[in-house]
């Protein structure tokens, strides 16, 4: 309908002077909920929201979608993601680099299966020695540095894989949870090269090792950490340890300085990961790793200036 010069009405067609002083007033409505009246607006994009969607903010209130953005709060949007005890991200898997790890370790004993010992005599932990498969001299001590690492994913029989990979299923799992993925990569790496360090360290130059048997000492030991922080029962995990322990040094051709040293590389990395204050906790729980390290670099120089 067309309008008449001279009778102005409202965007509705509605005479102004047809309004109540109710229409007046009206309240604008949540952008999100468009039947809910509010008298609240973000401070941040000023679009109006009801009692439901408000977030608060250092300074009023703000919309779901500005939270989730990280607008105007001086936070990325990981800040507002759910966090793990020690501050890690929450993830849909919680179990994922436990199974990768898992994985890599089967996949290195097949290739041993299959190449035989010229590969794991390349890549296992020896100090320095002749190496009749490779025919040459070699070791840590001449410069590979990398057995320290390669040598925590090789096993020496179906046993020892199986313990092994068994154990990092059933403790790995529940502690990747809690501390999230990258902590947990942190300390299973950071104990590993303990291990293998303090191996270096003590055991025969000519003495190969090899396994994860470090490394998920070092799960142990940070999970009876993560244990004593949440005041749950001690008894398992003791006897867990003790059992391993025992079966450390009463059996023979067990590399013990690779079980000892993941302890208790495990165990300093576990208390600082789940004890770090929260204003400095990253600092605190990677600076401990890097400290670890730094102890893994000197016993490494130490054992190799004695053996050249």
């Amino acid at each position: 309908m067309d309008q008449a010069p001279g009778s102005p009405q409202g965007p509705t067609g509605q005479d102004p002077a047809d309004q109540g002083p109710q229409d007046a007033h009206r309240l604008p409505t949540c952008h999100r909920h468009p039947d809910r009246e509010t008298g609240i607006r973000c401070t941040r994009c000023d679009r109006a929201i009801c009692t439901e969607c408000m977030v608060n903010a250092s300074v009023g209130f703000q919309c779901p979608d500005c939270v989730r953005g990280g607008s105007g709060t001086g936070h990325s949007p990981a800040a507002n993601r759910p966090r793990t005890l020690a501050g890690g991200s929450v993830t849909a898997d919680p179990r994922l680099v436990t199974k990768v790890l898992i994985g890599l370790n089967l996949a290195f004993f097949l290739v041993q299966l299959s190449l035989g010992d010229r590969f794991t005599d390349r890549f296992d932990l020896v100090g320095r020695a002749y190496i009749p498969s490779l025919g040459s001299l070699g070791g840590v001590a001449d410069g590979q540095w990398y057995r320290l690492l390669t040598a925590m994913f090789l096993h020496g029989s179906y046993i020892h894989i199986l313990f092994n990979m068994l154990s990092l299923w059933w403790i790995g799992g529940p502690l990747e949870a809690a501390l999230g993925r990258a902590r947990y990569l942190a300390l299973y790496f950071t104990a590993g090269l303990a291990g293998s360090a303090l191996t270096y360290l003590l055991a025969a130059p000519n003495q190969p090792s090899l396994g994860a048997s470090g490394a998920i000492f070092g799960l142990f030991g940070a999970t009876a950490v993560l244990m004593r922080r949440l005041n749950y029962d001690m008894r398992p995990i003791v006897v867990l340890l003790v059992i391993n322990l025992i079966i450390t040094f009463g059996w023979g051709n067990i590399a013990w300085q690779a079980h000892i040293g993941g302890l208790v590389a495990g165990v300093i990395i576990g208390y600082a990961m789940v004890h770090a204050p929260r204003e400095r906790r990253t600092l605190v729980q990677y600076g401990t790793c890097a400290l670890v390290l730094v102890v893994v670099v000197v016993l490494t120089l130490l054992r190799t200036a004695q053996l050249t």
